[in-house]
């Protein structure tokens, strides 16, 4: 296979294999989400390492495949639940702990994704010896976004791991034919065996966002019923409107606290499978918007919910997520209620923000209260688990409002409540015998700190621990690999202009999941935007005259500069194509401004691959960073990226700060 055929596929092959295993692994081990960008801390030190292995003889691609087979065999074999609990961070999904210990589990899949993707990254790796630095450096751009879309396509069909699984396989093989080690293929049929196994299950099927498995309780219950459960915890139990009244009477307590709300018209966020949408039915609800961002869970409502409310005239589906419809709508309801959204799971491997980050912060409770008729009501309820969740919500419905909310607590410290209040004190009836709310309570979460679940003024110790791990362990790679240290000296700049693109790249996914929407095709679209950005940065370079480096990085300043003067949340009240125009603008020009910089300095490297891997590892400490988040907010984080950059500039070597002409 000709270089530049075989440099695409690589490439294609390695972002495609990166972002299956961020989307699988997440659904298959409880609480790794929670480990924010975990899997891709783990994707960029293979890649790295990948690089390096490739300036060697010996090839590790076949052994990359086989050491795929067997983590796919260990996660489907192993049952994994990781228990964690924290003082700062409330885990929801801590139901019982079952397989190897956490500190088992996490090194190994961390080590194992390194080992995976080292592979497909060693194929990139050597072909980048044989082609000029900026050329090669182009073409693989153009195969990982061949990678995304490809991926993006299967998501956007839903289709199974087995897919996914195929297609891997088939670039392996092309990457190693004309000869394909016995062990390869040996390793090729443990994979898609496993896979098959999973995928030709009647009850499991992919949405964009989980892996959703279903169970028919309706022995259990004595009402048809079924159980959607996503990756791997019980979600939702779809029953009758009557069952869940009667069984679990508290989901009739937002309409029993504003007696007098007329039910004209209703928006109900998390509709999910569609019980919250008849109860509201049952209520005398005349019209119902039912908000739910997962099209596989919406589906399982339409075709299986007994009282068919998706069927009701009255009703009207829409999927999307519920802080972007209230950004968007004009309309006013009598009642808003946000049921149930917890998502359990991130949106992607790249930060912290969940699919339900936006909806509880105080500017969504306001927008919220924004599309209130007079005499309506705002209601929400779920597990919150502690108290002072209950409380931090409550306060922050009380900031928004102008009064106290009626908090029903249901059960004993913490456990399920419903917070409900009237746009006016006059509009709602509280339980007396409920405990009101506590003048000291955790301060709101809001769009630049949207946490809610976080409530320390340090990084968790867990996060602490876990990511001076991995870094201890990739310096250590790297040593192994590449050498002395001191021979990545004249490649330092690379490395911090790696973590200060990481950084970027987190606050982009966070700006456009505020402006637009935390779904999964928003997302898709900022990382393929990100890559373009770089791509025509590469074009400029390669096609005209820039100017010197430093000229760069005085314009990378300047769009940083701006960036923060112009908070993405100043955005939101522009139609949706000139807010679009702008956030492009804001988030994409400091990212081609620092990859021109990149371009220029790499096109004069030595060694590419050395010089890669170098940046590429420097991304990984950009991941790391990102948990800073919790404590500075993501506008901040623009901040450190600036520091970065000027880190970057300082080391760059005076030679390469002259003018570069078109290569």
């Amino acid at each position: 296979m000709a270089t530049p055929r075989r440099l695409v596929l690589a490439s294609a092959l390695m972002l495609f294999l990166e972002l299956a295993l961020i989307r699988w692994l997440g659904a298959n081990i409880v609480h790794l989400s929670y480990f924010a960008n975990f899997v891709l801390l783990g994707s960029f030190l293979g890649i790295g390492l990948g690089f390096l292995i490739a300036r060697t003889s010996r090839s590790w691609l076949p052994w990359s495949l086989v050491v795929l087979a067997a983590l796919t065999a260990f996660v489907r074999v192993a049952p994994v639940s990781i228990d964690r609990s924290s003082d700062e961070i409330i885990y929801f999904t801590s139901l019982g702990t079952s397989g190897p210990p956490a500190w088992v589990t996490l090194p190994a899949i961390f080590v194992a994704v390194a080992a995976v993707l080292a592979g497909p990254a060693e194929a990139v790796g050597r072909c980048f010896r044989d082609m000029a630095p900026l050329h090669a450096y182009r073409l693989d751009l153009i195969g990982s976004l061949t990678g995304i879309a490809a991926f993006g396509v299967l998501s956007l069909v839903r289709a199974p791991s087995l897919a996914w699984g195929a297609i891997v396989v088939v670039g392996f093989a092309c990457l190693m034919l004309p000869r394909l080690p016995v062990v390869a293929a040996a390793a090729s049929l443990v994979l898609v065996g496993f896979l098959a196994v999973e995928s030709l299950s009647a009850a499991v099927s992919w949405s964009p966002y989980y892996k959703v498995t279903t169970t028919d309780r309706t022995a259990e219950t004595g009402s048809a019923a079924l159980e959607i459960q996503v990756n791997g915890i019980p979600h939702q139990l779809m029953a009758s409107a009557a069952y869940r009244l009667q069984t679990e009477p508290q989901y009739g307590l937002p309409y029993d606290r504003l007696p007098d709300n007329s039910l004209g018209r209703v928006l109900i966020v998390g509709a999910g499978s569609g019980s919250d949408v008849a109860i509201a039915l049952a209520k005398g609800a005349e019209h119902v918007d039912a908000v739910e961002i997962d099209p596989r869970i919406l589906q399982i409502g339409q075709e299986l919910h007994p009282d068919r409310p998706y069927q009701d005239p009255r009703v009207r589906s829409v999927v999307n997520d519920g802080r972007a419809f209230l950004e968007r709508t004009d309309q006013t309801y009598d009642l808003i209620l946000f049921a149930l959204p917890d998502s359990l799971a991130l949106v992607t491997g790249a930060s912290a923000i969940r699919l339900e980050s936006y909806l509880f912060t105080r500017e969504a409770t306001e927008a919220a209260r924004a599309h209130l008729r007079p005499g309506g009501g705002f209601a929400m309820y779920n597990y919150y688990r502690e108290d002072r969740l209950i409380d931090r919500l409550g306060g922050t419905v009380a900031d928004a409002f102008g009064h106290d909310p009626c908090i029903d607590r249901i059960g004993n410290a913490g456990g399920q409540a419903v917070i409900a209040v009237g746009l006016d004190a006059s509009d709602q009836q509280c339980d007396p015998a409920q405990p009101t709310l506590p003048a000291e309570r955790a301060a709101p979460a809001t769009d630049d700190r949207p946490f809610l679940y976080f409530f320390g003024s340090t990084l968790p110790s867990i996060y602490v621990y876990a990511l001076a791990a991995i870094l201890l362990v990739s310096l250590l790679s790297l040593r192994v690999l590449g050498g002395p240290l001191r021979e990545m000296r004249p490649y330092a700049d690379l490395f911090f202009l790696g973590a200060a693109f990481l950084l970027l790249e987190t606050k982009n996914v966070t700006s456009f999941a505020l402006l637009f929407g935390t779904t999964w095709i928003v997302n898709a679209i900022v990382f393929a935007g990100v890559l373009v950005a770089v791509l025509l940065a590469v074009e400029t370079t390669l096609r005209w005259r820039t100017p010197p480096l430093t000229a760069v990085y005085l314009g990378v300043a300047l769009s940083l500069v701006v960036a923060y003067v112009v908070p993405s949340s100043a955005l939101l009240a522009l139609p949706v194509v000139p807010r679009l125009l702008a956030a492009v603008a804001l988030a994409f020009a400091p990212v081609f401004l620092a990859n021109v910089a990149f371009a220029k300095r790499f096109a004069v490297s030595e060694d590419s691959r050395a010089a890669f891997a170098v940046n590429i590892l420097g991304a990984m400490v950009g991941g790391a960073l990102e948990y800073l988040g919790l404590l500075t907010g993501y506008r901040n984080l623009l901040v450190l990226a600036g520091l970065l950059y000027l880190a970057a500039f300082a080391l760059t070597p005076r030679d390469a700060r002259v003018p570069v002409t078109a290569r």
